[in-house]
């Protein structure tokens, strides 16, 4: 039997980045591979098959990246959900809270028109802040949320649950134990 490799595979972990007790998941090393990047893009996408969607909404950063892949497989439209005061042009901001304290993201108030139906991606589904804020910001807009595709799933930090909980469909390529 042939033991073709996962996404998971792909993926490094660096110890104690960006500081002491964390298992940091770098998905650089799946992004630098072209068959890796593909089987991610890929396997994103297929839960999704057959189904309409108007837009890709990537979560700053890396989520950049793999929205720009995916939106291009679609030919559909592509949409950064930004840091606040990276965006030219007027936007809607959502705050959310981190372990270690807030944030704000920001949207352009033209990105999405009402009724477009968004697929949301990143890489990485941890507590879900940053992807509920950015759900969020999209439903303002009036758009439809079809999912979130993600790369890992942390599962014992609750991202899929605050997600599933929003009334979102979630899906991630692997998880790791562990924070």
């Amino acid at each position: 039997m042939i033991n073709r490799p996962t996404v998971k595979d792909y993926i490094r972990t660096i110890v104690d980045f960006p500081h002491e007790g964390i298992m940091f998941r770098d998905v650089t090393t799946l992004f630098a591979d072209p068959r890796g990047f593909r089987m991610a893009v890929d396997q994103m996408l297929h839960p999704f098959a057959g189904q309409p969607i108007d837009k890709v909404v990537g979560l700053e950063a890396r989520g950049f990246i793999l929205g720009g892949a995916i939106a291009h497989q679609l030919t559909v439209g592509f949409v950064p959900i930004r840091k606040k005061g990276k965006l030219p042009g007027t936007t809607i901001s959502q705050d959310y809270k981190l372990e270690y304290g807030e944030a704000i993201v920001e949207i352009h108030d033209d990105a999405i028109q009402p009724g477009e139906r968004i697929l949301v991606v990143d890489d990485l589904l941890a507590t879900g802040g940053t992807a509920e804020a950015g759900i969020r910001l999209i439903e303002r807009l009036g758009g439809e949320i079809v999912g979130c595709a993600f790369i890992i799933d942390l599962p014992e930090l609750g991202g899929r649950k605050r997600l599933e909980e929003m009334g979102t469909d979630v899906h991630a390529l692997c998880a790791f134990e562990g924070a």
